[in-house]
């Protein structure tokens, strides 16, 4: 479910938006909203300044990549020992957890 997510880093151009993002995590969730979203980002070339410019989507958002973050052994292993292997997650007592 969560395999081929992007590497943080990465700088992608969602869908409508003009303003591009670097991601900042995966599997991430808005307490708010309670969702499980793919990724988290910041606006692209400033970065973080602040919670309120974090912006949370789905990889089916993204309309264009732009550049791919650094992929190194260390990100290979864990996107095919720990990203690949994760199913369906869900949230309970504010914790990403696999779904019973």
């Amino acid at each position: 479910m969560y395999k081929n997510l992007l590497p943080i880093g990465s700088v992608v151009l969602l869908n409508g938006a003009k303003t591009k993002l670097m991601i900042t995590g995966r599997i991430i969730s808005d307490e708010k909203m309670e969702t499980i979203y793919d990724y988290v980002g910041c606006p692209y070339p400033f970065g973080m300044m602040g919670d309120e410019n974090q912006f949370f989507f789905n990889r089916d958002a993204i309309e264009r990549v732009y550049f791919i973050g650094f992929q190194n052994e260390e990100e290979l292993q864990f996107q095919s020992e720990v990203l690949a292997e994760i199913g369906e997650l869900e949230i309970r007592d504010g914790q990403i957890v696999p779904k019973e």
